[in-house]
């Protein structure tokens, strides 16, 4: 029999601040993020991205239309030991980026680019 896998301090400071980041968003925001799943990875392993990576968004934006494979479907991947270690382990520094990485991914959801992104703050 396998032991339960312990939840981390990192896994619920995340949980907590991408919830309550969600609750703040206005009202038409909030729904329209409902479609794109929100998960939380160790690390960015199996990415053909860069291994400091701090969040990803992957699948259909909502400007693409509706997703014709699982592939598709919108998702956020937060990678927790990578920014656990861009924070040097300062748990309300990693809250803070955990905000500001899960904003910005979601704003690619969204359907905007990288300079819409960083127009609104979320870079």
């Amino acid at each position: 029999m396998r032991a339960p896998r312990r939840i981390s301090r990192q896994l619920l400071a995340a949980r907590q601040v991408v919830d309550e980041s969600l609750r703040r968003l206005p009202p038409a925001l909030r729904e329209a993020a409902q479609p794109c799943a929100i998960e939380f990875c160790d690390v960015a392993a199996g990415t053909d991205e860069d291994e400091d990576l701090l969040g990803l968004f992957e699948g259909c934006s909502r400007m693409d239309g509706e997703p014709l494979t699982p592939e598709d479907l919108p998702r956020i991947r937060l990678f927790l030991d990578n920014l656990w270690d861009f924070t040097s382990g300062d748990l309300a520094a990693f809250r803070e980026e955990v905000k500001t990485t899960f904003l910005h991914e979601l704003g690619h959801y969204l359907g905007l680019d990288e300079g819409q992104v960083e127009e609104l703050g979320l870079g």
